[in-house]
This record gives C-alpha cells, structure tokens and sequence, in this order.
C-alpha cells in the first residue's frame, strides 16, 4: 500500500519542499476583501480558497492550525472542516495541526475526529509527552489507511531549551531520546519511499545538531517549522533534507501576508511569489550540499 508519507514524498520530488501554512487569522484578509454579507469563517474559507488554488502547483502539501479556527467558534470550525476539504480536492497532501496527545479512548477519539469525518486529513501532528501509548491510537489508521503523523521532537521554539535540550544520564538529549523511541517505532510502519508514516517534527532555527539529526533519523520524514518569521533561512533548512527531500519545510505568515511586501500584487498571486522564491532559495541551498 502506498502510504500518504510516500505521497507527500511524491509530491516534494514534484513540487518541492514547501509547505505552506495555512494559520489564517481574520486580520490576515487584505483590507477590502471581507464581504460583510459573509462569516468571518466563510470570509476566511474565500481567502484561503483563493491561497490554495494560487499555490498548489508549487507547494509539496498544506498545513492547516486549528488554533486559528477554534478561536472563531462554530463558525470557524465549520472555516477548518471547508478548509481542509477545499486542499483535499486538490490532491494536495494536508497536515491537520492539531498536536494532540492525550491516551487510552481519549486519544482513539481523537484519532478518529482527524482521521475520519468532517475533519479528516491526510496527516496529523503529535505530542508525545505522556509517552508512546499517546501515539499508539493513530497507528492503526497508519496501518489499514495510510494515514500520517508528525510528532513533536526538537522544536523551533525558544522554550525548546526548557526541556528537550536537559541532558540525560547517557550523555543524550531529552529530544535524542524522543527521536529514538520514535524512529524505532516508525520501523514497522515504513512505505514505499523508504520513509515511516511516523514522522518528526524538527525545528529548523536550531541548526548546531542538524547533519546529525538528518543522519540519525534517516528514515524520518521532517515537518520542519521555523523558516522565515521564526529566524529560519534556506541555508539552515537545507541540512535537514535528503537531496532536497524527506521534509517539508513550513511558512505560514510570510506566504499569507506577502501581498503587504509587493506593493501592487493581489495577495494570492504575492502568495504564489513566496513559495517560489522559498522553493528556490531552498533548492539552490540544497544544490551546494
């Protein structure tokens, strides 16, 4: 079975590494473009609509927060569910950000509401802090449907110092001993691409371990946050992928506001701009390794 990882792993050799996130608050919407006989969640659903079909010839997948939805109430989880559904006609991969991570019939029931439904999506993200019967629930998913997960393992975060950089008695990281739990569990759930439908999210601004990271987890698929807004360059993320490969590479706010740096472009078309500036700055990086 060809699983969504060995999809977005297709779809990054197609279109490149760029994930673009779509993290839309209502303040996001160029001034003018909010028809006050909508919602702001449908007014939200028209930006982002316009967003997805500007960049999903150059964009390897989307990601979608539900944070931003959330806050806007029915009205903006019905925004999430349209949103998600208006990627998944694209047959485009989408990542439901929703970094749960809770167990037992708590975490099924979370499995299924992502996995399943009006919410469903092609992969979710993880937090994996009360351990691996956290991740457990979505691994059936994995196994009968293909479905993907990124789990939380170096952050982008400055309070990832907090704790995932606290050194073990073994000499290792709290986020090395994250990372091998994972991969090894990843090991029984590997595609046709090579990689697991367990994957990692990886920062991209701490770059001091990056070459050992990609090294050590080989066969991990990297969501990597952090490029742009959080101090990320192309240069940095460049070291986490595989011949420009094996990650996604997220920008939300400097894809959704471009239109505020080009003076005169309509704020999809500035949105298209970005992830191929992104796309190539990433690729030419790449090219030097």
């Amino acid at each position: 079975m060809k699983t969504n990882m060995d999809k977005l792993f297709d779809a990054v050799a197609a279109r490149g590494p760029v994930c673009v996130g779509l993290d839309t608050d209502i303040s996001y919407l160029p001034e003018g473009f909010a028809d006050p006989a909508l919602t702001a969640g449908e007014n939200v659903v028209r930006f982002n609509r316009a967003v997805i079909e500007a960049t999903k010839a150059v964009a390897g997948c989307f990601k979608v927060q539900i944070a931003y939805y959330e806050a806007l109430g029915l009205d903006g989880l019905r925004a999430y569910a349209a949103t998600l559904a208006a990627v998944r006609e694209t047959g485009v991969p989408v990542i439901a950000d929703v970094k749960r991570g809770d167990i037992a019939k708590t975490g099924e029931m979370y499995a299924k509401a992502h996995f399943t439904g009006d919410f469903e999506a092609d992969f979710v993200t993880l937090a994996p802090y009360m351990g691996l019967d956290s991740i457990h629930p979505y691994l059936p998913y994995a196994e009968k449907a293909g479905k993907g997960m990124f789990v939380l393992c170096r952050t982008s975060n400055p309070g990832a110092k907090d704790y995932e950089y606290e050194m073990l008695a073994d000499g290792r990281h709290v986020y090395d001993l994250v990372g091998d739990k994972l991969n090894e569990l990843g090991r029984s759930y590997k595609g046709e691409s090579g990689y697991s439908s367990v994957g990692l999210v990886i920062g991209g601004t701490h770059i001091e371990e990056a070459k050992e990271i990609r090294a050590k987890y080989k066969d991990s698929f990297f969501l990597i946050p952090g490029y742009g807004a959080q101090g990320g360059t192309a240069k940095d993320i460049a070291q986490y992928l595989t011949n420009g490969n094996g990650g996604v590479v997220n920008s939300s706010r400097a894809v959704l506001l471009a239109y505020k740096k080009q003076a005169g472009v309509r704020f999809d078309e500035a949105a298209y701009n970005e992830c191929v500036k992104m796309k190539e700055a990433i690729a030419h990086e790449c090219s030097l390794l």
